[in-house]
């Protein structure tokens, strides 16, 4: 079993994935705190879903399975406010959490491990032309993406994941399979939803 790592963890309305990329905004001196602590450090800090409560005010509880985000840019917001980037890495499960005094949550985590490379099967591979698709019109950073990503099984339903207009509780299931085939095939339940009739 992996040792357990002590890092801050920031609960949203959101679920980010590895490789996934996040704008946020921050106000609160807990996560101003938690911003510059990174920083200093070189680390980054946990993002999971809220299960109960809310991203301002009191600390909310989050799930038990996050994503590790690194800052990859700072910026001040049109409202005076500070804007930070950050990426998706690895995906840990929280074994305990506590509240700092200033109100920000800190987990004990174990890290996950990648997974395996496994191309897109051909069942599944409906779902990397969607994705393609929705990347071209969508545009951003993932609009002129490596050709071999559409192949790679983690990637598609990671990135799929984030585009369609799933509940975040969907998400957050996607988000904790741990076979990237199984996460395709979740996804194949959920595109008929999508497709106009």
């Amino acid at each position: 079993m992996a040792d357990l790592l002590d890092i801050p963890l920031f609960p949203l309305s959101a679920v980010l994935f590895p490789g996934g990329l996040l704008n946020l905004r921050i106000f609160e001196t807990r996560y101003i705190d938690l911003v510059r602590e990174c920083a200093r450090n070189n680390s980054g800090f946990g993002v999971c879903l809220i299960l109960d409560g809310q991203e301002a005010g009191d600390p909310a509880l989050p799930a038990a399975v996050g994503t590790l985000a690194r800052i990859t840019d700072f910026y001040t917001l049109p409202d005076g406010l500070l804007g930070i980037g950050a990426e998706g890495y690895s995906r840990f499960q929280v074994a305990t959490t506590r509240v700092r005094d200033n109100g920000l949550v800190h987990g004990e985590v174990r890290f996950w491990d990648d997974e395996p490379v496994i191309s897109v099967p051909p069942e599944h591979g409906l779902l990397a032309t969607i994705l393609e698709r929705l990347h071209e019109s969508a545009g951003g950073p993932f609009a002129h993406a490596d050709r071999a990503s559409y192949d790679d099984a983690s990637w598609v339903g990671f990135r799929l994941a984030e585009m369609l207009p799933l509940a975040q509780t969907e998400r957050q299931e996607l988000l904790q399979f741990t076979d990237p085939l199984q996460r395709l095939a979740r996804l194949m339940q959920h595109v008929p939803r999508f497709q106009r009739g």
